[in-house]
């Protein structure tokens, strides 16, 4: 069963129909308890990073987050959920994350200047190093969906997949259990589907 934490952001219904299509049980949730007993965790997530961190802590359930992914069960972080996993972000200010992956959140403006922000639509995927088991079901190059404004930037050691935006746009990440999709699994077609459907895989205590 895969648990998705429900802190007042994240559009939930889309995401929950997704893992249904997979034949995955699912359940929204804000009780410890749950996430507890759940097989994997996703913590979603829209809008912006100091709105979404206040509504997490604010949760309390950032202490058995972390309780969890030190027992290596499997977290995903999807968009601004993965932007909620690095150790701070620019977004209006400088904000902390919670630290589960080295790096920062920065304007994607900073580094394009002359297309449209924010990036919004289809991008190929390109692997880094070896194939991420998160891609077990997909293929170099297959298109996903993208909705952001801000991306990961110095954290080359766990990204496993990029997209090309005039720069190297980091499309999802990973360290040991803990994964993040800056890309829209639930909005991305066959090709979501089967992301998801590897995460699904996942099981505690194995290493990502």
């Amino acid at each position: 069963m895969t648990a998705i934490i429900d802190y007042g952001v994240g559009n939930l219904f889309s995401l929950v129909c997704s893992f249904e299509k997979i034949g995955e049980d699912t359940v929204i949730t804000r009780d410890e308890e749950v996430l507890k007993k759940a097989d994997r965790i996703i913590l979603p997530g829209v809008g912006a990073f100091s709105d979404a961190m206040d509504k997490l802590n604010k949760s309390g359930l950032v202490p058995v987050l972390k309780e969890q992914i030190k027992k290596g069960k499997p977290i995903m972080g999807i968009c601004l959920g993965m932007q909620l996993l690095f150790d701070k972000s620019f977004e209006y200010g400088e904000h902390n994350g919670l630290g589960l992956i080295k790096g920062e959140i920065r304007p994607i403006a900073d580094d394009v200047k002359d297309l449209k922000i924010p990036h919004m639509g289809w991008n190929a995927l390109n692997f880094k190093g070896s194939k991420h088991p998160l891609f077990k079901y997909v293929k170099q190059g297959e298109c996903v969906y993208f909705v952001h404004s801000f991306y990961a930037v110095n954290c080359f050691d766990s990204i496993i997949a990029s997209a090309e935006y005039r720069t190297d746009i980091t499309a999802a990440v990973a360290s040991k259990n803990v994964l993040g999709c800056q890309v829209h699994p639930e909005k991305s077609g066959e090709t979501g589907l089967n992301i998801l459907r590897a995460f699904c895989e996942m099981r505690e205590g194995a290493i990502c």
